[in-house]
């Protein structure tokens, strides 16, 4: 089964709600950002269409309303790592601080003193995003283990079965990059990129746990996400019906988008808190391995360029974060 306590990570919840509340109104915020440029946009076609026949009036209103969701896409996609550095760090580093009985200072707020603790650990957000995005095809490398392990064992079907895990645990790796992260606040590194060699190498020579514990995750956050949007179908179709001219599939991208929504600011951090749990608990007293240090660096490009980071912030030479490529 799995290794945390969903009671203790509720807890833990209620004990960050300023930061819960930063994130439902960061992440809602973000939702209705789509839903009003979409129905601007099919409004704005809508009134263009007004030119033409009935086919050229849906065409023009779903083009108004794809060109507004686009548009806000487009936006997010460039501050995507400014959300990571302002919202799941800094509740990653209130988290870390209760989870060891830390007291958080008073007079600060939650959210403040996060964001506080990031910029000393991190510096700036091309840091942490540099070292999220290297992190995440790391582990998805160490996921890859299982396919390598089940396609040298002579059982007809396996190999098959392995992939389709593999492609499972892709997903459930959302959940435990964050928790690389939080081994530098917790630890107080003065060198990010060597604190994430360092957590890589706990989290390899444990990937078992690690893996089957954030698969489980991935089940139930998934499971009731998908709960979320099937409530949301009935009120998301209701805002389309509002909208002008035929835009069909709306009430569906709108409840997937308020599902989204709701995932980000409650069932992820819920995630998150489970596997620094399990990340704490299961490496707490351990050493990394010098044979799975060695091991990550056979295994993954990316894990090399860590450690050459690492090596360069130590001497001073923080070198800027190269484009990122796909292979692991």
């Amino acid at each position: 089964m799995w290794n945390f306590s969903l009671s203790r990570a509720l807890s833990l919840m209620a004990r960050t709600a300023p930061f819960l509340l930063f994130r439902m109104a960061v992440y809602f915020a973000m939702a209705c950002a789509y839903v009003i440029a979409t129905g601007t946009g099919a409004a704005i076609g809508y009134g263009v269409g007004q030119f033409g026949d009935a086919d050229f009036l849906a065409s023009s209103t779903a083009l108004g309303g794809l060109t507004g969701f686009g548009l806000v896409a487009a936006i997010l996609y460039l501050l995507r790592e400014y959300l990571l550095y302002l919202v799941k760090a800094g509740h990653i580093a209130v988290l870390v601080e209760l989870m060891d009985d830390r007291a958080l200072p008073a007079g600060e707020g939650q959210v403040s003193h996060g964001s506080r603790m990031v910029r000393e650990r991190f510096t700036e957000a091309s840091v942490l995003f540099g070292i999220d995005q290297l992190v995440k095809g790391v582990i998805a490398a160490i996921a890859g283990l299982i396919e390598g392990i089940a396609s040298l064992l002579p059982i007809p079907g396996l190999d098959t079965a392995a992939r389709f895990f593999r492609s499972f645990l892709k997903i459930a790796v959302g959940f435990t990059d964050e928790v690389i992260l939080a081994h530098a606040l917790r630890t107080r590194a003065t060198n990010p990129w060597a604190s994430a060699e360092e957590a890589l190498v706990l989290y390899g020579q444990n990937y078992k746990t690690m893996l089957r514990n954030a698969a489980w995750l991935a089940v139930m956050i998934y499971g009731l996400s998908f709960v979320v949007f099937l409530l949301a179908l009935a009120p998301a179709a209701a805002l389309v019906y509002l909208m002008p001219g035929a835009f069909g599939a709306g009430g569906f991208v709108f409840a997937l988008l308020f599902a989204w929504a709701f995932k980000a600011a409650l069932l992820e951090p819920l995630a998150v808190t489970c596997m620094l749990q399990v990340y704490f608990k299961t490496t707490d007293g351990q050493v990394p391995d010098p044979q799975w240090r060695a091991r990550l660096q056979d295994l993954s490009g990316k894990f090399r360029d860590i450690g050459s980071k690492a090596a360069s912030w130590a001497s001073g030479r923080q070198t800027p974060v190269r484009p990122l490529v796909a292979s692991a």
